[in-house]
């Protein structure tokens, strides 16, 4: 019993020693708290879950937020990825590559540059006619999403109804109410 403590905790601390650390120079990851980028500042990558990401300087790669919200002042050179939050963009503002928000809002100001696609999926956008988007717009409503689920819903809901009401009349047919004289 020892010898095999012994050899799990040698096979441990040279599993340990070998490991390389996680490098992240320049980027910003956060859990719940939220991510500035001043004016005159850059970052590598941004992410941010359960947080908001204010872009007021320059993000050289990545911007990847879940459950929380995106504010882009400055330029953001790759993508920009959004995950149950609002997107906004001022003025000028302007995304390297692409712009994709999953059940979230996009609020585009006027001149604002996407280098390739736009994606909106099961949410909303609003963007002037001034926004440019280098390649494809796509976008899914909700309503996609969502009836389908609903359709399903009220079919489970009349097979349910027509059980119980079956159900009803065979009780009925064995324990009449009142009782027949």
């Amino acid at each position: 019993m020892i010898w095999r403590t012994l050899a799990v905790s040698l096979l441990g601390a040279a599993f340990l020693a070998a490991a390389t650390p996680a490098r992240a120079d320049g980027d910003a990851v956060h859990f719940m708290d939220d991510i500035h980028v001043a004016p005159n500042a850059e970052v590598h990558d941004a992410v941010c879950f359960f947080c908001s990401v204010n872009v007021e300087g320059q993000v050289k790669g990545d911007i990847v937020v879940f459950f929380g919200d995106i504010h882009i002042a400055g330029k953001a050179n790759h993508d920009v990825v959004n995950f149950f939050g609002e997107m906004s963009a001022d003025d000028d503002a302007q995304i390297g590559n692409d712009l994709v928000s999953f059940f979230g809002l996009i609020h585009l100001g006027e001149n604002v540059s996407v280098g390739r696609d736009m994606v909106d999926m099961f949410g909303m956008v609003h963007a002037p006619e001034s926004v440019v988007v280098g390649r494809d717009r796509v976008t899914m409503p909700g309503v996609v999403l969502f009836f389908p689920l609903i359709l399903v819903g009220l079919v489970v809901i009349l097979i349910v109804s027509q059980v119980r009401a079956h159900r009803r009349r065979q009780y009925a047919y064995y324990y009449p109410f009142p009782p027949r004289p």
